[in-house]
């Protein structure tokens, strides 16, 4: 069960959330969120979770892994901000964190309980829609905040007609 939700609360704003997966169709997902966010003055949290299993090896070693996936996290990270912040005029909140996806959404949801949505795109590769919509769909990942799907197909102008 799910903390409630403070958004509608004086003193705080519900916020939208995007994950930064790498895929393609994760920029109309944030596109989508920081509309959203800017049209009914809320807040735009992206995170960005380093996938866990990644740093198994002897302990240097692991541990220079790990500062270069923080590194490369932060990268991408200050990239996606500064498109939100040139494309929408909003200054996103950063949140990056290791382990599994759906476990850290959840993690997050239940530590910021001003995010209200849940934002995914959904690709359209033969390999399926991605893995966090693939989550959602089938049940692996249930969240406890309702979740938006785009399709990868929208323009930044559908996308700006929709939000």
């Amino acid at each position: 069960m799910v903390s409630k939700r403070l958004s509608r609360l004086e003193g705080h704003r519900r916020k939208f959330m995007a994950v930064i997966d790498g895929t393609p169709e994760c920029e109309k997902a944030v596109h989508y969120a920081g509309r959203r966010a800017k049209n009914t003055n809320g807040g735009l949290v992206l995170l960005y979770v380093i996938p866990e299993g990644d740093f198994q090896q002897w302990l240097g070693v692991e541990q220079i892994m790990r500062a270069e996936a923080m590194e490369e996290a932060e990268a991408v990270m200050a990239k996606a901000a500064h498109r939100v912040r040139e494309a929408i005029g909003i200054d996103p909140e950063i949140v990056i964190r290791e382990g599994s996806a759906p476990e850290q959404i959840n993690g997050l949801v239940e530590e910021d309980r001003d995010i209200a949505i849940l934002v995914l795109a959904a690709g359209s590769a033969k390999e399926g829609p991605g893995p966090l919509v693939s989550a959602v769909a089938g049940r692996g990942a249930a969240f406890p905040i309702p979740v938006t799907v785009l399709p990868d197909t929208l323009s930044d102008e559908e996308i700006d007609s929709l939000a």
